[in-house]
């Protein structure tokens, strides 16, 4: 008689504990980020303290949303779909906990540091060499938990949403070590092997494309998991998803230079960077139809789950944005937009419309199986949230728009003589009004993130009277002949 095998269980407590840290850095990013659109509206809201002035706020409100919240939502969601789509349970738990606190100090580290002056002043890159040392070394240890886990998958095939966390892992650790090598030259100081414009182009390669692979390709990953099982029915074209991988991860590389318009960098190197935007509206609209396609005949959901509206909408959103995107790239719409608010607008479309949208209502699924719940507590919370969050978001991207619009218009307006017609100062006081309307939407937007918080925190009731010990949430047994699905059986 053969032995029998104990019933191997899924590692939902290290998703746990990431699902609670983006509910907690969700506030607190999105909180500074309030405070930071309120000094423009009201300056003196900064009272004359350094610390608190907006050039050093603005830094902790981007690193809190993008790499705190998202971040955690991230590698939670990772952890969460590698197990089921491989029918394993999460390699190496210890240092699955190390990447867990390690990208929690990670984050306090750079968040504690960077109001004080201490930092590298790149965009996304801002924290100082120690910082990024340590979050190197995290990265690292979460791209062995997650192939290891691959390694020892049970069935053979590897599910689309792991080609686009594994892109993602690979990327953004090639991107931070290589932007960030800098010499120390105290605890607190480094400088950059970069200079000049190789620096700027360097820079613009990492920041192009840590939204490319941080806040495209991660949440693409979360999007090809979590959009299927919400629909309640198959990937649409599983095929085309493969197909939007390869050529995504192939052009999105060559787009960063579409940021330095009209600057020292090459003519020819700026119009490789606007070609290779253009391209890249293809795989971006092609990851989009896919996701909304795969609701046809599941449409009705959408009257009664809030986490699938979240999903349609966060599709709808990366669709627009990135059309977007490929517009600002081409030289005459740049020559319009560049350091308008109307780049701001662009940047919060994708980041609140496409990446927030799509990570809460990720969330939203994957907190009820993770918390061992049938639902989440309050239903009409969700809704509440979802309102909420739709509101603010228009709000704050026509605000910025017509803001940026405004501010273009003005800045090029010339007399015969090439005289500007309108001072700086007159294009501040046009677009002050739409400070303020910005400023209410991101209200409203971190209203809704309390909601959700408080939501989780009460769904939650049961795992913390557990001590929030794992879950027995047994792995199923893979078919001998498996065709590739979308979702596996249970979970």
């Amino acid at each position: 008689m053969q032995p029998t095998r104990a019933k191997e269980t899924y590692n939902d407590q290290i998703v746990r504990l990431f699902l609670l840290a983006a509910a907690v850095w969700g506030i607190v990013g999105m909180s500074i980020g309030v405070y930071a659109a309120a000094e423009l509206a009201w300056p003196a809201l900064n009272f004359d303290i350094p610390w608190l002035t907006f050039s050093r706020i603005r830094a902790n409100h981007t690193f809190g949303v993008i790499f705190a919240f998202g971040g955690s939502a991230l590698i939670g969601t990772c952890y969460y779909v590698v197990q089921r789509t491989a029918h394993t349970r999460l390699a190496f738990t210890a240092l699955a906990n190390v990447t867990f606190w390690g990208w929690q100090l990670g984050c306090i580290l750079a968040m504690s540091t960077m109001p004080f002056g201490i930092t590298q002043s790149k965009e996304y890159a801002e924290p100082e060499w120690f910082v990024d040392i340590a979050v190197a070394a995290v990265w690292v240890s979460f791209g062995v938990v997650f192939f290891g886990t691959l390694a020892k998958r049970r069935i053979r095939h590897i599910y689309v949403a792991n080609w686009y966390y594994g892109a993602f892992i690979i990327a953004v650790g090639l991107l931070h070590i290589v932007n960030n090598i800098a010499l120390p030259v105290s605890i607190g100081k480094s400088y950059q092997v970069y200079s000049g414009t190789v620096d700027a182009l360097v820079q613009w390669w990492y920041g192009h494309n840590a939204v490319a692979f941080f806040l495209t390709a991660g949440f693409l990953g979360m999007m090809y998991y979590f959009v299927p099982r919400q629909a309640q029915q198959p990937l649409w074209s599983y095929r085309f998803s493969i197909v939007n991988f390869w050529a995504l991860i192939s052009i999105y590389m060559w787009a960063g230079p579409h940021h330095l318009m009209f600057t020292a960098l090459p003519d020819w190197v700026q119009s490789v960077g606007m070609a290779f935007s253009l391209v890249l509206l293809m795989p971006s609209w092609g990851s989009a139809a896919n996701g909304l396609l795969t609701f046809n005949g599941s449409w009705h959901r959408l009257r009664s789950d809030p986490a699938a509206k979240f999903m349609v909408l966060s599709l709808v959103f990366y669709a627009a944005s990135t059309f977007e995107g490929s517009l600002m790239a081409v030289k005459t719409v740049n020559a319009l937009s560049h350091y308008t608010d109307w780049t701001i607008a662009h940047v919060h479309s994708g980041s609140l419309g496409w990446v927030a949208m799509i990570t809460i209502g990720s969330l939203y699924a994957m907190a009820p199986r993770a918390l061992g719940r049938p639902a989440m507590h309050s239903h009409k919370g969700m809704e509440l949230h979802f309102w909420l969050h739709t509101a603010g978001t228009l709000l704050y991207v026509i605000s910025m728009w017509i803001a940026g619009v405004t501010e273009g218009l003005m800045w090029r307006a010339t007399h015969p003589d090439g005289s500007l017609v309108y001072p700086f100062i007159d294009s501040l006081i046009a677009i002050k009004p739409l400070y303020v309307v910005r400023w209410f939407g991101g209200v409203l937007i971190l209203t809704g993130m309390v909601v959700m918080a408080w939501n989780l925190w009460h769904t939650a009731a049961d795992a913390r009277a557990r001590l929030i010990n794992p879950i027995p949430v047994p792995i199923p047994e893979p078919e001998p002949h498996q065709v590739p699905a979308p979702l596996p059986a249970q979970g």
